[in-house]
């Protein structure tokens, strides 16, 4: 059995280890110097550089400071910036004693499963049932998130990715877009393909998982047979002796919704989930479509602080401000907070689904930043290029 992780990669992302190693950057440093001070091995340290678009030479390679500061930062060290110098990484994190005292947040859901296991129906019943009782939710079928509020239970942020392909794309960029993921199983089908790639992107992405063996209104549906070989891919349910939660649903007719809600919201509460209600907004892009009148319009959701209207915002390499906000109900609001579905226009150009959304302080920030990307991922990806070309 593989455990589960005890908080979500994004929760990991936003707290400072009290422990991390500190490593101070210096202009002019080389690719040697770099590896030591990092105590890690200088073929590692090339790798990541390479893959920044760098074509180091010799370890006797300078590397500039903000290069070094996206080192060390993804090896989970603590960069130290020479006097002077400002940080290029967007973002914020805690301490354990500041992450203690924020307030709880809802949780951020993905559904995602085998193609024909029913996840859009098991997705419908819940969107639909959330706007049948006239809760918060129906951002409408073309926005692959929407929120569901039980009275006496708490409030849920589902999200659909948009098929396993964007999944992965979050997970490379080191994007942690969830905080729990549920894996829908038929009952009938038993595990797939697609499964197992489930079952690893969300290892990857230090996801926990919750099992829905979904069509067990069928007469020949075997929970059985699925939790067995969950097993054998190391996902070992409780009922067994793991510390996975399954709940057998039906997406049809409705059967065990409700608990598969209340597995959600328990392991929610054991995780610990909070994010700061005020200061500069944090969010991802779940989707992103071209709109004939109002441009570029992107479905994003807030993972911490507050996204406003007028508020400089950077996604990837794409920059803009915040011009309309939709909430879930797709009303007009002024302030979108944590865990929370919202319709987001005002960018320059279309931004990506998976990307990170972040809040800076002006537009001229938001300009430097986005070029700065931009520029990173178009040398990468020349770099990438020009090395299938010479392997052919």
């Amino acid at each position: 059995a593989v455990p589960q992780p005890k908080r979500s990669g994004r929760q990991a992302k936003q707290r400072k280890q009290a422990d991390a190693k500190k490593v101070l950057l210096a202009e002019g440093a080389t690719i040697k110097q770099l590896a030591d001070d990092m105590g890690v091995r200088l073929v590692d340290v090339i790798k990541h550089l390479i893959r920044l678009g760098e074509e180091p030479q010799t370890v006797a390679d300078t590397v500039s400071v903000d290069a070094q500061e996206y080192l060390v930062t993804e090896c989970g060290m603590v960069p130290v910036l020479p006097e002077g110098a400002e940080s290029t990484r967007l973002g914020r994190s805690f301490s354990d004693e500041e992450y203690a005292l924020l307030p709880e947040k809802s949780p951020i859901v993905t559904i995602m499963g085998h193609v024909d296991h029913g996840k859009t129906t098991l997705l419908d019943h819940l969107r639909n049932a959330s706007v049948a009782a006239g809760e918060a939710g129906g951002i409408t079928q073309s926005i692959s998130a929407f929120e569901v509020d039980r009275p006496g239970l708490g409030r849920i942020c589902f999200v659909d990715t948009p098929g396993h392909q964007a999944f992965s794309a979050m997970r490379e960029r080191g994007t942690r877009a969830t905080d729990i993921v549920i894996l829908v199983v038929s009952a009938t089908d038993g595990v797939q393909p697609q499964t197992v790639e489930v079952i690893q992107h969300a290892r990857a992405a230090q996801v926990p998982l919750i099992v829905a063996v979904n069509k067990c209104d069928l007469p020949d549906a075997d929970a059985g047979v699925v939790i067995a070989e969950l097993a054998s891919e190391g996902v070992v349910v409780e009922g067994l002796g793991g510390d996975v939660q399954s709940v057998e649903v039906s997406g049809l007719t409705g059967m065990n919704m409700d608990k598969l809600e209340e597995a959600v919201l328990l392991l929610a509460g054991m995780m610990e989930l909070r994010a700061p209600k005020d200061g500069p907004g944090e969010g991802f892009v779940v989707e992103a479509r071209k709109d004939k009148s109002l441009g570029p319009v992107a479905s994003v959701i807030v993972t911490l602080g507050q996204l406003r209207v007028g508020d400089h915002i950077v996604v990837g390499g794409e920059w803009g401000r915040v011009r309309v906000l939709r909430d879930c109900n797709r009303q007009p609001a002024e302030v979108i907070g944590p865990s929370c579905v919202c319709e987001v226009t005002g960018f320059r150009g279309q931004p990506t689904a998976g990307e990170e959304l972040y809040v800076v302080e002006s537009e001229k920030a938001a300009v430097e930043h986005a070029e700065r990307l931009a520029a990173r991922r178009a040398k990468a990806a020349a770099l990438s290029a020009k090395q299938q070309q010479q392997q052919q």
